[in-house]
């Protein structure tokens, strides 16, 4: 018999953070979070996402032993704003046992049709910054901190509760000794001196933050013509500045400005954490925040996690002036291999701005939909 009780204590949440770690204790490629930082994230006082969404956690017991959990996500400005009417779900893990999913299943359905939605969608964060798919190619490959990784019984348990495939999502890696600065070099002094453009870097955290709104703001411009976006609030920039930015190698960071000194371009690289978070265990204190600093400092892999470009300078060639400035940064700091998080494998556009690289998609994660009318 599975009983299914809602997360409303912080002894329950701390339950629902660690049970992946239960879960996947025995895998090589699973990479755990800092649970402090994962508990802040289903904090109300915490996080403003809650000021324009609604988040219920779900445990599901068997013989008072945990064997699954759910995030049931409604978020208001998707719903209101863009008449999405998706019931979102993710935090999505569970023993393989059908009869276990199926009841988390049917507690996210019937949230759903409690608010007058019109389909789940999942597994999904609260927006387009937050981890997306479960993983049905590709299991064999350590997994980034901005991911969620997935045992491979998992597919079937969204088959057999009816869901279906909604999008689609690659994730690739090249080398970095596949990089060709001929390729991009002529280019970016061509388009440096059409459109009066330049390149910013940064060197310390302190330098960035004057930027960051201006970021989100370039964020929120690129992306808002894609159906499922869902835009970052003002609130939300200082909240996404404290979580993010300060992970970030400041070096990684880049911005493209015009003759005004208005930013019309940028993009940010992470270096990779996942083998200094395996380290860490869940835990900063006493040796988890040094791992993550080396890391944060030395590591030789490079994620490339955002990148923005204003819809009036999109297809002019911009990106080149953002490769150059990383070929010199990555060159420096040693890096031998570069990923890029999922993107969307019908993005044509995407994949042309990177096949000089000879990228190679290693997984493939899908979002799952069933109707609830």
């Amino acid at each position: 018999m599975i009983s299914i009780k809602e997360v409303t204590t912080k002894k329950d949440l701390k339950a629902f953070v660690k049970f992946p770690f239960k879960l996947y204790k025995d895998s090589k490629y699973w990479t755990p979070p800092i649970i402090s930082q994962e508990m802040k994230t289903f904090d109300k006082d915490e996080n403003p996402v809650f000021l324009d969404a609604n988040a219920q956690l779900f445990l599901a017991y068997r013989n008072n032993e945990i064997v699954g959990r759910v995030a049931a996500i409604v978020n208001w400005l998707e719903v209101k704003k863009q008449n999405e009417r998706r019931m979102r779900f993710g935090w999505f893990d569970f023993i393989d046992d059908l009869e276990v999913s199926q009841a988390l299943f049917d507690k996210v359905e019937s949230i759903g049709k409690a608010h007058d939605l019109e389909f789940t969608e999942g597994p999904l964060g609260f927006s387009n910054l937050d981890k997306v798919g479960v993983i049905d190619e590709g299991y064999e490959a350590l997994s980034p901190m901005v991911t969620w990784y997935n045992h491979p019984y998992y597919i079937k348990h969204y088959e057999a509760a009816g869901y279906h495939i909604e999008k689609a999502y690659v994730e690739s890696r090249f080398e970095f000794s596949n990089v060709k600065p001929e390729t991009f070099l002529k280019a970016n002094e061509l388009i440096k001196k059409r459109y009066q453009l330049k390149p910013l870097n940064f060197t310390k955290t302190k330098e960035v933050m004057p930027y960051v709104d201006g970021m989100f703001d370039l964020f929120n411009e690129t992306y808002a013509g894609l159906s499922s976006f869902v835009e970052v609030t003002d609130i939300q920039k200082d909240y996404f500045k404290k979580k993010f930015i300060s992970f970030v190698n400041p070096e990684y960071i880049k911005f493209i400005m015009d003759k005004d000194d208005k930013p019309i371009a940028f993009a940010v690289v992470m270096p990779s954490f996942a083998k200094a978070l395996q380290k860490a265990k869940g835990k900063l204190f006493p040796f988890g925040l040094i791992h993550i600093l080396k890391a944060r400092k030395n590591s030789k892999e490079a994620i490339f996690y955002l990148i923005g470009i204003h819809p009036d300078y999109q297809n002019k060639g911009v990106h080149a002036l953002i490769f150059n400035e990383y070929y010199n940064t990555l060159t420096a700091k040693g890096v031998k291999t570069c990923y890029r998080t999922p993107e969307l494998a019908d993005n044509i556009a995407i994949r042309q701005i990177w096949k000089h690289f000879n990228p190679e998609v290693f997984r493939k994660r899908k979002t799952y939909r069933k109707e609830l009318k």
